[in-house]
């Protein structure tokens, strides 16, 4: 494997200093955030049994459909409307944000602010 990309290895770098400080339980999981060129991931996580308790990305079947001709900002806001409300149904309301190294900013805000209209706390 060749040398990592300075960008990424920047990004992976305050992922490893992010994730010493946070971690997810049972009653407050992680939010956890995954940005690609083209799409969006979110889930949130229970650390301690290593479970995904719900998951919404831009390539969700209930999305999909909704998302053409909007731009990536407003494809990440309907991805954490879907994920908050995913979560208020297995009676989820606090969570602990990881973004996961990307910067709180564009998207990754975007996502964030939908999951916080929907009623998740972080």
């Amino acid at each position: 494997m060749g040398k990592l990309n300075p960008r990424v290895a920047m990004r992976l770098k305050r992922k490893r200093r992010i994730r010493k400080k946070i971690s997810g339980t049972a009653d407050c999981p992680r939010l956890s955030v995954f940005r690609s060129a083209k799409h969006i991931y979110a889930q949130i996580i229970d650390d301690l049994q290593g479970h995904t308790l719900a998951a919404a990305g831009t390539l969700s079947p209930e999305l999909r459909d909704r998302l053409t001709g909007l731009k990536k900002t407003e494809a990440a806001r309907q991805v954490g409307e879907l994920l908050a409300q995913k979560a208020k149904t297995k009676g989820i309301v606090k969570v602990v944000f990881d973004r996961n190294g990307f910067l709180y900013h564009g998207r990754i805000k975007s996502l964030a602010d939908g999951c916080r209209e929907h009623g998740l706390s972080f």
